[in-house]
């Protein structure tokens, strides 16, 4: 049986979401729900709503991300976001620092990954 999805740990969530965010418009521009409902489907189904729009905001005024608005067939317009050339430096730059920490978390983690797959026989001395 499946155990229920447990929450992101928030620490670890708002190291990850900047490097997701710059990812996912690196394939495509998009709007602010837009990237929320790709984030829920790569895996972060408790992702809140509002939590891309700091990220995105910060990284306009950085430079990394330029918008324009544009009307929607349903609702009000939607305002889309797509990296500048200094955006996709930083992508670069934000996938080479994952791989390099997640190869250091994965040397760290393995042996206990490894160690909470085995059964423990806690009866013997």
């Amino acid at each position: 049986m499946d155990k229920p999805s447990e929450p992101h740990d928030p620490q670890l969530l708002r190291g990850v979401l900047p490097m997701l965010i710059l990812a996912l418009l690196g394939e495509r521009e998009s709007y602010g729900y837009d990237l929320v409902e790709r984030l829920r489907d790569l895996g972060l189904a408790d992702l809140a709503t509002g939590a891309v729009y700091p990220v995105l905001s910060r990284f306009e005024r950085d430079g990394l991300l330029s918008s324009y608005t544009q009307k929607s067939q349903s609702g009000p317009a939607r305002k889309y976001y797509l990296l500048t050339e200094q955006g996709q430096l930083a992508r670069a730059d934000a996938a080479r620092r994952w791989r390099d920490i997640a190869d250091v978390a994965e040397r760290g983690l393995s042996p206990a990954i490894h160690t909470s797959e085995q059964p423990t026989d806690r009866s013997k001395p």
